[in-house]
């Protein structure tokens, strides 16, 4: 009778870089990440809390900042446009002149403002010359 060849049992295994984990390692691989993921669940509920906390607190903020705005606006006396006159040594009449034209600039500049506004003709709008200019 002819010998057959039979495969050795070495044959068949596998180099130890190459052999999948044990079932005992899976099983603490997965138990490790439990632990993690549970840990930055809870990691990520005190953050979302916090953000909460300070979300409350900014609009408790800005509700007594609204408050407090209305009730300095209800102490204070109107304020006036014009402001009171001025009375100060005779040395300030360079200083009390120059205020005077600082207004009377200020008053044409807000009458201009309120003016309607024409539209520029084409030779202004492309650079050239206003007549009389």
């Amino acid at each position: 009778m002819e010998s057959i060849e039979r495969d050795s049992t070495q044959d068949w295994l596998l180099p130890e870089s190459a052999a999948p984990p044990l079932l005992s390692e899976l099983e603490q691989r997965i138990d490790e990440a439990l632990i993690i993921a549970k840990a930055s669940e809870k990691a990520v509920m005190v953050v979302g809390d916090a953000a909460l906390d300070a979300a409350q607190q900014a609009r408790r903020a800005a509700d007594l900042a609204e408050r407090a705005t209305a009730a300095a606006l209800s102490a204070s006396p109107p304020v006036s446009e014009d402001p009171p006159p001025r009375e100060g040594p005779a040395g300030d009449a360079a200083l009390r002149s120059f205020s005077e034209r600082a207004d009377r600039v200020v008053a044409r500049l807000r009458a201009l403002e309120r003016r309607p506004r024409r539209p520029r003709s084409s030779t202004a709008a492309a650079g050239g010359r206003r007549p009389g200019g």
